[in-house]
């Protein structure tokens, strides 16, 4: 019989221990970050129902759905009643929307898991990823100040992953919307189609989005310029909030949006996120209708082509599908799938090492109950232990720990044990101290750092 060649499925991600580690970290850190801010977890099925989860997307959401069915059901020509999720804005929309009653509000909710897509698969794109999300649902309404807390928690949470200086770029959809009612293009339709064509700004320029702007949607030259020299300014948030209130738009779309858009400011000035991080940018309309106000899109400074990193926004009603109650909220969310590969690839991502931090190794087969004692003793005291129960020669129990990444490794022969010691050795370092058993917790913490 030949063998099958052992190949990973097109459009996955699967890592190496030591990269896994470090991709666990990530996630450990982004848990963190959040839980820091009060959100609680929550976990959705892997599918859903097709008709929950095509309800508000279908066209083209539908032809990128993994559909499960059974052997028997395609046999039997049913049509597929589940799909695999492809993000977690739809079953958290479910979610509450099921269990409304039980759920106090405002509801803080992150979720970390994989989700679904059929794209094409390519080169930093992917099929299965995980998403994190965190978004705070309100019951009939949610206050503007929630618009500031997210960008909060992101600040926070990629200060923590200590990926380099990034910055939160923040705009609110009803600005633009406003401005473009103002200047006269007055049709709801056209206006969400010129925000999509103002989103693409990074990516094909001014000159073309000016093309597209005054020919296809037939935006006057005026509007254009106007619109345009005032995404393309540069200056502080105070500077663009002031220019903005002296357009003297007299608008009511426009006069919500920009004060929702002090508000995000101004809290971020009293949570203490540094002024340098955040960026008004007008250019952040975020395709996606169903986002009515505030917007969020975050880069790293030192390397804008990975892209964007965290994005997302306000909507005014998450669940309209599946209740008759108004459940407005904000969120947002970091594929950390793409994330962690884009880090990688800019060699930002270091191999997380072991989950054991201490090796003990086994010199002398006869001491074996004294090496799980002293694992059991290390563990005791919230040090991750491997104790290598092989034996062999030394060195090969050495290499095996350089190998697999622990950094500590622990020696003990019979003169050890007679003087009551035994021999930490840190293999990065080098360093290497004989200790008293007694102290061998406290000094192997010490040689971990």
């Amino acid at each position: 019989m030949s063998l099958i060649t052992p190949r990973t499925p097109p459009g996955t991600m699967e890592l190496l221990p030591r990269q896994q580690v470090a991709f666990q970290r990530m996630l450990d850190t982004i848990r963190h970050g959040y839980e820091r801010f009060g959100f609680v977890p929550v976990e959705t099925p892997v599918f859903e129902t097709v008709e929950t989860l095509l309800t508000k997307s279908g066209g083209e959401t539908e032809k990128q759905v993994y559909f499960v069915q059974s052997t028997g059901a395609i046999q039997q020509g049913h049509k597929p009643e589940l799909a695999l999720r492809f993000d977690l804005t739809v079953p958290l929309a479910r979610y509450v929307a099921e269990h409304e009653r039980d759920l106090a509000f405002p509801f803080r909710r992150y979720q970390i898991q994989r989700v679904y897509r059929g794209e094409r698969a390519q080169r930093g794109r992917f099929r299965e990823f995980y998403q994190c999300d965190i978004d705070v649902i309100g019951k009939d309404a949610l206050s503007p100040q929630y618009d500031a807390e997210i960008p909060a928690v992101i600040h926070h949470v990629f200060t923590e992953l200590k990926v380099g200086g990034f910055t939160i770029n923040v705009n609110n959809r009803k600005v633009l919307l406003g401005l473009l009612d103002g200047l006269g293009v007055d049709d709801a339709d056209k206006r969400v189609l010129v925000l999509r064509e103002i989103d693409k700004l990074d990516k094909i320029g001014v000159d073309k989005v000016r093309e597209s702007l005054t020919g296809t949607l037939g935006v006057t030259e005026r509007a254009a310029d106007t619109i345009l020299s005032l995404i393309e300014r540069r200056g502080s948030n105070a500077e663009t909030l002031e220019a903005l209130n002296g357009l003297g738009i007299d608008n009511g779309t426009f006069r919500q949006g920009l004060a929702e858009l002090t508000t995000v400011i101004e809290g971020l000035r009293a949570f203490q996120v540094p002024e340098e991080a955040v960026r008004i940018n007008l250019a952040i309309a975020r395709g996606l209708d169903y986002y009515t106000g505030t917007v969020y899109e975050t880069f790293l400074n030192d390397h804008p082509g990975i892209g964007s990193v965290c994005s997302g926004g306000r909507y005014e009603n998450l669940a309209s599908h599946y209740t008759k109650s108004k459940l407005p909220g904000v969120g947002i969310s970091i594929g950390a799938t793409r994330l962690f590969y884009q880090l990688m690839e800019a060699g930002l991502i270091k191999d997380g090492g072991a989950t054991a931090q201490v090796l003990v190794t086994q010199m002398d087969p006869a001491l074996s109950a004294d090496y799980f004692r002293l694992a059991s003793e290390l563990r005791a005291a919230g040090i991750n232990t491997e104790i290598q129960l092989d034996g062999g020669k030394i060195a090969k129990q050495m290499k095996y720990a350089d190998r697999a990444g622990i950094p500590v490794v622990l020696l003990m022969g019979s003169d050890e044990k007679a003087r009551g010691t035994a021999t930490l050795k840190n293999l990065t370092t080098g360093e290497q101290v004989e200790v008293p058993l007694a102290d061998l917790p406290a000094r192997a913490r010490a040689l971990l750092g």
